[in-house]
Order: C-alpha cells, then sequence, then structure tokens
C-alpha cells in the first residue's frame, strides 16, 4: 500500500440528502462536484477512500445501487460533494434505469452550482460511449473534470500508463488520475483537485 495522507477537509464530509431529483435536491447554496461513472466502476469505493470514510457511500457487489442524488457536506469549504446515480450496467428494470437517467441529465443540465464532475471509469475499458456522452455534459456546461481510471491495481505499471495516457490525449483539458481504491494510488493528487475546485469556487 501506498504511503499517503488524507485531505483533512475531505475527511469531515458528512450525509447531508438524498433526492430522487432536482426538484427534491437542496438549496444551491455552495459549489458542488458530482462523482459520476458506469455503474460497475467503483463511484461509491472512489468516495469513500477520498473521505478515509468507509461507509459514506454505499458500497455494493450488485451494480447500480446508486439510485438517489446523494449530498455530502464538506464543512469549511461551503462546498459538497454529489454521488449521481450510476450509468450503463445495471441490474433493475429497463423502465427505473431510464427514470434515473433522465434525472441525471436534468440535474448535469440545470443544477448552477455543479461546477466539476469527477468521472470514474474501468482502467481496462476507459472512455465508453456513456463516459464520452457524460463529458459533454461537462463541456456544454464548461465544468472542470477529473477523470479517474479506477481499477489500476489491476494493470502492470506499464499498461496503467499506456491506459492514462490514452485519455489524456483524447482529454486534454481534463485532469486524468490513474486510480485504484485498493493500493490507494492517486487518491492524493484526486484530493488536491477536488479541494482546489470546492474552495475556489466557494461564495
Amino acid at each position: 500500500m501506498r504511503d499517503f495522507q488524507l485531505d483533512p477537509l475531505l475527511t469531515q464530509a458528512k450525509f447531508l440528502k438524498s433526492a430522487p431529483s432536482l426538484a427534491d435536491c437542496p438549496p444551491e447554496c455552495g459549489p458542488e462536484i458530482g462523482f459520476c461513472g458506469r455503474s460497475n466502476a467503483g463511484k461509491s469505493s472512489a468516495l469513500n477512500t477520498i473521505t478515509g470514510q468507509k461507509a459514506l457511500a454505499r458500497v455494493s457487489k450488485t451494480p447500480g445501487r446508486t439510485q438517489l442524488i446523494n449530498f455530502f457536506e464538506v464543512p469549511e469549504t461551503g462546498g459538497f460533494l454529489v454521488d449521481l446515480p450510476g450509468y450503463g450496467f445495471a441490474k433493475v428494470p429497463e423502465s427505473m434505469k431510464r427514470e434515473w437517467q433522465r434525472h441525471l441529465g436534468t440535474f448535469l443540465a440545470e443544477r448552477r452550482t455543479l461546477i466539476g464532475l469527477v468521472v470514474l471509469m474501468d482502467a481496462r475499458h476507459p472512455m465508453t460511449d456513456l463516459d464520452q456522452q457524460m463529458l459533454s455534459f461537462a463541456d456544454h456546461r464548461e465544468m472542470a473534470t477529473l477523470l479517474l481510471l479506477t481499477k489500476s491495481d489491476k494493470l502492470s505499471r506499464n499498461q496503467a500508463a499506456q491506459a492514462r495516457l490514452g485519455v489524456q490525449k483524447l482529454r486534454p483539458h481534463s485532469t486524468v488520475l490513474n486510480f485504484s481504491s485498493l493500493d490507494k494510488q492517486g487518491v492524493v493528487h484526486a484530493s488536491e483537485w477536488i479541494r482546489v475546485h470546492l474552495v475556489e469556487s466557494a461564495p
């Protein structure tokens, strides 16, 4: 395991509210960083690892368990981390999946305090069509984007480096990091990116 120190601000994150739709979300009162990705990309594990909390975000072996928009307040920054419903693979009825995507799309398009997206994708299969659609949303809103190539521990060092380089060429204006919740690869730099964007965007 790599030596690292957790960001003391992010470790203070605490659950605020779950919302099924934009209308049920908390008032827009501070900068928000959204976490999104395919349902099996390790989104909840990444949130827990970055905040140093084992159960901040619900982790399940069944992809697609994040069905609501979950808000976590980060005290002292005036900002929030937002765990968004996973897209793509999910063992739920197709009608429910479409409903999730509708609410997710509305949130991304209309939530004015959403200033950045952390997009998580499996390092072995990055930049799927759905990932690129998500990034198009961010580009349209001119949001900052951090791309975390999760499960990088499953690749050799050379394979992980090549995967990151390939994604960086496609996304020159995004920050791209190899990431692993298991060996803590990329945690420090991901935390720095999140902290900077929350603090600099605070009212």
